[in-house]
């Protein structure tokens, strides 16, 4: 039997497979309200027989989107917008959505793909006010920047907690927090850009309170039967950063929380300073593997992934319990239909669709 299309256990989330599509920002947004394209978009993924869709980057307060084209869920409009999409994929899809929720924090306030690839003042069209855990922080993000006190950070953790109880509500099964990439729960964590004096600064354990208490708060705010995750660079690739070893004492922490799997990936804190490797398929992997041998919770490996094989020998050799897809779903938005035929697997599909199996694989397809 195939590794990847083997069934497996997120929480209280059953998955047919272990194909993960990962959350992508499409920057398609309209004051933070899902529109017509999320609608095709999800639907069309939705469709491909992954064992689970997690929603792109959603902004928890306008403050936290990257930019203003992202998708938010911080008020009655953009859960309406929202829930307009879920409920239309749900209508002709059973795979179960999950969503991921995020905070820019100093990477806030900047230009879309499109416009270029810079900050936004506050004063600009299109701009705001952006927040950091400190005023000093290396590489990427708005330099002027806000340092949350207290209240500050009282908010970020009721804004985390009411858009997960929003999600809930629109019927996402899965939630995942956004700590990777250098957005704000990650800018708290690496001893790079936290500079506090507080107890939200210094010690790693003080470095990772907020993350544990956002975390926290979001499992005891939502349903039991709704799965609560993280998504974790597992390293800043910058000597004195966030890096491999306080991630494994992050990740155990979390799962003495309570929580139902990491997603593991690395970088984005600081792009000018980054140390990376040659890119290759799975460069990121043996940082999921090694937090995989510490920890019991399922552990999603991410990182260049592109080819079935590649997918299935990551599975087979332990780097991880399950494969996130980004770019290559977006090429192929069937590639589990094509990683089932060349693996020998079956997947399930829409009736409309079942037809379509190739006659070298006439079994391929499950109707769902």
């Amino acid at each position: 039997m195939s590794h990847l299309f083997s069934p497996v256990t997120i929480g209280p989330l059953q998955l047919d497979n272990r194909i993960v599509i990962a959350p992508m920002c499409q920057f398609s947004a309209a004051a933070g309200q899902a529109t017509d394209w999320h609608l095709m978009h999800l639907g069309n993924l939705a469709l491909s027989g992954a064992g689970l869709l997690i929603v792109e980057s959603t902004a928890i307060t306008p403050a936290g989107r990257i930019t203003y084209a992202d998708l938010g869920l911080w008020d009655d409009n953009t859960e309406a917008a929202l829930t307009r999409v879920v409920r239309a994929v749900q209508l002709h899809s059973p795979m179960p959505l999950g969503i991921q929720l995020s905070h820019a924090g100093r990477k806030a306030s900047w230009q879309t793909p499109d416009e270029g690839d810079g900050s936004i003042a506050p004063n600009d069209v299109h701009g705001w006010q952006t927040v950091a855990p400190s005023i000093t922080a290396p590489g990427a993000g708005n330099a002027d920047s806000h340092v949350l006190d207290g209240e500050g950070i009282k908010h970020v953790i009721r804004d985390f907690t009411e858009a997960a109880q929003r999600a809930a509500r629109i019927g996402f099964r899965l939630i995942e927090l956004h700590g990777a990439h250098g957005f704000l729960l990650h800018q708290f964590l690496s001893p790079l850009s936290n500079q506090r004096d507080d107890a939200y600064g210094g010690s790693l354990e003080n470095r990772m309170r907020l993350t544990l208490e956002v975390f926290k708060a979001v499992k005891l705010a939502i349903p039991v039967g709704v799965a609560v995750g993280i998504r974790i660079s597992a390293t800043d690739w910058v000597e004195g950063g966030w890096d491999l070893a306080q991630s494994i004492t992050l990740a155990r922490a979390l799962e003495q929380s309570g929580c139902d799997y990491i997603h593991v990936s690395s970088g984005g804190l600081d792009a000018s300073r980054q140390q990376l490797p040659p890119l290759a398929p799975g460069y990121q992997l043996p940082f999921a593997a090694a937090i995989r041998k510490e920890v019991r919770m399922p552990v999603v490996g991410v990182g260049l992934i592109t080819t079935p094989l590649e997918a299935e020998h990551a599975l087979a050799h332990g780097d991880a319990d399950l494969v996130a897809l980004g770019r290559a779903m977006l090429f192929n938005p069937r590639w589990p239909w094509h990683a089932a035929a060349e693996l020998g697997a079956q997947v399930k599909v829409a009736p409309q669709y079942s037809s379509a199996a190739p006659h070298s694989a006439p079994i391929l397809f499950r109707r769902n």
